[in-house]
């Protein structure tokens, strides 16, 4: 498994070129207020639904700025729903539902191209004019032919034939981490190389806003604590006191006028 696993950073590599299309494009309908939505099924969708959780802690956006659907819904992230990947009408139904419109970008995972519920949203999604993606892993698929941009990283087959958990679900996996962080990078999400939007919500992530805040600003510990605190936990906010020298408002301002980008407010973007 191993041997076989070496061989999937190669294939997706080979697909940089639309990842980086697609990256650009993600960020462009976050930066006009539009939502990153992922449709997927069975290990795909988990993986989609694992992302886009990930993007509220680590980056400091709002719930809804990503969003994963999952054919049969909640409860197949934990238990397999019979049926439910084959319903085209389902994931259009999804879609609409999700009040998918014009400025979003949809992403359809699906390692075969022809999972009939990533197909129906994909298809929903166009209707509305919203940009659509596919991460798939053969070419010239119904899904691949569907998007306007198509990732295909071909992975081969399987140590055990035809479970897509294997290769190329740690293909989606690398492709998802490169869409959304890229994207976050890109709309200022990112300073440097630190998690400047993290969501201090247990004592291991407020030690590491402070680290950043110390290591970013070039403070001691206090000057960073009294930070923070004045920028009511924002690590953003804080960074911008500290760099920039003025209020907890004025600091607010920079970041609202520079559209939430971190590197902007500070001066250091034009």
């Amino acid at each position: 498994m191993n041997r076989e696993d070496a061989g999937v950073p190669r294939a997706v590599a080979r697909a940089i070129p639309q990842i980086a299309h697609a990256a650009n494009a993600i960020a462009e309908a976050l930066a006009r207020g539009g939502r990153l939505i992922y449709v997927g099924a069975g290990t795909s969708g988990r993986l989609a639904a694992l992302d886009a959780s990930e993007c509220p802690p680590t980056f400091g956006v709002a719930r809804e700025t990503v969003v994963a659907l999952m054919a049969g819904g909640q409860r197949a992230l934990t238990e397999a729903v019979e049926g439910a990947e084959d319903n085209a009408a389902a994931g259009a139904r999804d879609l609409r539902r999700a009040r998918c419109a014009k400025r979003d970008v949809v992403v359809g995972l699906s390692a075969s191209g022809r999972t009939p519920y990533v197909l129906g949203a994909l298809e929903a999604a166009r209707r509305v004019g919203a940009q659509t993606v596919a991460v798939v892993s053969n070419r010239g698929t119904s899904i691949a032919r569907a998007a306007d941009i198509a990732i295909v990283a071909e992975t081969g087959p399987e140590a055990i034939a035809g479970s897509t958990r294997l290769k190329a679900g740690t293909a989606q996996k690398l492709i998802l981490n490169m869409l959304s962080t890229t994207a976050m990078i890109r709309l200022g999400r990112v300073y440097d190389n630190w998690m400047a939007g993290v969501a201090q919500t247990n004592r291991k992530l407020t030690t590491r806003a402070l680290g950043i805040l110390r290591e970013a600003a070039g403070v001691r510990e206090a000057a960073a604590r009294r930070a923070l605190a004045g920028g009511r936990g924002d690590l953003r906010i804080a960074l911008v006191m500290l760099k920039r020298g003025v209020t907890r408002e004025q600091a607010e301002f920079a970041l609202a006028a520079a559209g939430g980008d971190l590197r902007r407010a500070l001066g250091e973007r034009k």
